[in-house]
């Protein structure tokens, strides 16, 4: 089992599906952050004068440690860093349900419309498993890091 998750291969595959995950939900965050906004506040989780601050903050966060995990760049790390969003985001979809609020997650932005639920409790679960993975055993394979550690590829 553990040949199978060190294989450079899957790490990949793993690492760009996080990637382009939490950049496509960035990115629709940020194409609306007022409607992003009044989803945290459905949660009744924050204080209202944080919410503001967090839907222009968290999109950015995502994105940018997206891409950084996309090219390769400090993998373990941004790979933390989602985790640490990814607990966020479990813990306020299980409060949420326990409370048996019926909100749409706002996990997407606009674009997915998907209400909370187990489903998207498992879903979250999974990618903070991959999160998990990565910052476990790293993926520098077909990165940046790496053409840094290794330097270009030399022709013979």
């Amino acid at each position: 089992m553990l040949k199978l998750l060190t294989n450079k291969y899957l790490l990949l595959l793993l690492r760009l599906v996080l990637a382009l995950v939490f950049i496509y939900a960035g990115v629709e965050k940020i194409s609306d952050p007022e409607r992003f906004s009044q989803s945290i506040s459905n949660y009744k989780l924050l204080p209202v004068m944080f919410v503001n601050f967090f839907a222009i903050v968290l999109p950015w966060i995502e994105v940018v440690a997206g891409l950084l995990l996309l090219f390769g760049i400090e993998v373990k790390e941004n790979s933390f860093i989602l985790s640490i969003l990814l607990l966020v985001f479990i813990s306020a979809i299980g409060i949420s349900l326990a409370r048996g609020l019926n909100i749409e997650c706002g996990c997407f932005g606009t674009s997915s419309g998907a209400m909370i639920g187990f489903n998207k409790l498992g879903e979250n679960l999974i990618y903070l498993l991959i999160a998990f993975l990565l910052v476990k055993f790293d993926s520098d394979f077909f990165s940046i890091s790496s053409l840094k550690k290794n330097g270009l590829p030399r022709d013979p």
